[in-house]
């Protein structure tokens, strides 16, 4: 059986959770967060904790239960405490401001670049070079910092663009005559 599999996910105080044929659905202060069952894998409510095993002998079921009770625990943490990243900008003049559910970029283009928040995801602007990024799915909230970071990823000379405020960039040494 996987290992990561075999941990249980305990549920917090103030966090539902009920397993249908067909899906998982956690609620919780966080918001409500779905996730479409596997045939391969068996979940269980034991009082509080949520045991995966594989339904049976097989390796993708084994894989399954694993990657299940990962999925299943995002979204219980995602719901009680929440996930976020935090990009920062280094170039000259570029900034970045936070409107509502809209992000407005200024990173060395001829226009600034506008980009739409989707639902469940909030963005935040301390500085003008710090955007900090929250929701309750893990997933989104990396896939959205990734498609800002596609903006003007950084380059290798000057590291110049978007980063993830953890990210190091390996600068390469210009050419020689």
């Amino acid at each position: 059986m996987s290992r990561v599999g075999k941990m249980p996910v305990t549920i917090p105080a103030g966090v539902d959770v009920s397993i249908k044929e067909d899906q998982i659905s956690v609620k919780g202060s966080g918001g409500t967060l779905q996730l479409k069952q596997n045939m391969l894998v068996t979940v269980a409510n034991d009082a509080g904790k949520l045991t995966f095993a594989p339904a049976n002998e097989s390796r993708e079921a084994n894989a399954m239960s694993g990657t299940m009770r990962q999925l299943v625990n995002n979204m219980v943490v995602g719901v009680s405490k929440g996930f976020e990243k935090k990009l920062s900008l280094v170039g000259v003049g570029y900034k970045a401001q936070a409107q509502g559910a809209k992000l407005s970029l200024t990173v060395g283009y001829s226009h600034p670049v506008n980009k739409e928040m989707p639902a469940g995801i909030t963005v935040q602007t301390a500085t003008p070079t710090e955007i900090l990024i929250k929701g309750a799915d893990r997933q989104r909230v990396g896939q959205v910092a990734a498609e800002i970071r596609a903006i003007r990823p950084p380059e290798p000379y000057k590291g110049k663009g978007i980063r993830y405020s953890d990210e190091k960039i390996t600068i390469k040494e210009t050419k020689k005559k």
